[in-house]
């Protein structure tokens, strides 16, 4: 193996000694004119150079008894597998992933020989998707073990910050309703706000989904497959009697991307001036609206599909609440039951 420090001196008697790297060309002082103190330590420089390959190369020495491929697989084979075990939506959503800006440089490299500096440096170049991806890729790499150890320590990596969401406003949504002309999308955003389902969810719709003798809309959400169940109101009634009576609710969007309805809907808003929402921010408003109305959490719960009170906790967590206070809340409570007491003597008596 080739040494990087090379030893010069300066000078024919008594000459200052110098240290060369060979990779980068620079030159340093070793502030000695003795030989044999400047011999150890450039000796000392090399081995300390020469050792963490040595270790690693004794690593993969050992590792490649278990693992064939451990010395030539690389991020790309490792993302490549891990896509291989994704079905539907979320496979898209890897391929997706594989094709960031940010994994350019890291995909070809080594696994084996890749350092945590690498890691954090893509991420610092990267965008919040990056962070998610690469954590969840990181973490499969090492479950599979090929990664011996983590590069980056669980509490080293650096935390996700998601873009602040909120929900849309019903000026903002009725301002929409109104510009769209295609009937068929403008009836997907009324319906949006009053079922305050996923785009994916609502788009799949079907007329057998929609129970109109019990007034009531069910459906299987596809991101978890929970049953999100609503009773329907005389607005959302007069919307589905304008949609189809057999088979999809809506035929044309039912076949279009996800993606593609995302920028659909963005360019309405940016027409209209409307920024930081998306089509998920009906969902986010259906939440917060429930809150703001006092809607039992368990009630929203059963409508949004969630499975954990967690979760819609996390979607009304901006609703603007207006409560009384504890005496005002006492009072009213007296005046129900009171009410709830004088109502079967005002019934004998009417009687």
């Amino acid at each position: 193996m080739k040494t990087r420090y090379r030893l010069i001196c300066r000078g024919i008697r008594g000459g200052a000694y110098y240290c060369v790297d060979t990779k980068t060309g620079k030159r340093t002082s070793l502030g000695t004119t003795n030989a044999d103190d400047a011999r150890q330590v450039i000796e000392a420089k090399n081995n300390s150079e020469r050792q963490p390959v040595l270790n690693l190369q004794i690593a993969k020495a050992y590792l490649a008894g278990s693992d064939n491929g451990i010395t030539t697989r690389t991020w790309r084979n490792a993302i490549d597998s891990l896509i291989g075990t994704k079905q539907g939506a979320n496979q898209h959503r890897w391929k997706t992933a594989a094709k960031d800006k940010a994994l350019a440089t890291l995909l070809p490299q080594v696994i084996i020989e890749t350092k945590g500096e690498t890691i954090l440096k893509v991420l610092q170049i990267g965008t919040v998707s990056t962070n998610v991806y690469l954590r969840r890729l990181h973490n499969f790499c090492v479950d599979m073990n090929w990664l011996p150890w983590p590069l980056v320590p669980k509490r080293q990596w650096p935390a996700v910050e998601f873009k602040e969401k909120r929900g849309i406003t019903l000026a903002e949504h009725l301002a929409i309703v109104v510009r769209e002309n295609n009937p068929e999308r403008k009836a997907f955003y009324k319906l949006a706000w009053h079922l305050g389902a996923s785009q994916s969810d609502l788009a799949g719709l079907n007329a057998e989904d929609v129970d109109w003798e019990h007034h009531v809309i069910s459906y299987a959400r596809r991101k978890t497959g929970s049953i999100a169940i609503m009773r329907m109101d005389e607005d959302m009634e007069e919307i589905l009697r304008d949609l189809p009576g057999n088979g999809p609710l809506f035929p044309y969007l039912r076949t279009v991307r996800s993606g593609d309805r995302a920028t659909e809907f963005k360019q309405r808003c940016d027409g209209l001036g409307i920024k930081g929402v998306s089509l998920h921010s009906y969902r986010y408003a259906w939440a917060e609206r429930a809150k703001t109305a006092g809607y039992p959490e368990r009630y929203a719960q059963v409508n949004l599909g969630h499975n954990s009170r967690a979760m819609a906790r996390a979607y009304s967590r901006k609703a603007p609440v207006e409560m009384p206070s504890l005496s005002e809340y006492e009072r009213q409570q007296k005046a129900i039951i009171g009410n709830r007491n004088t109502e079967p003597a005002a019934k004998a008596v009417a009687a």
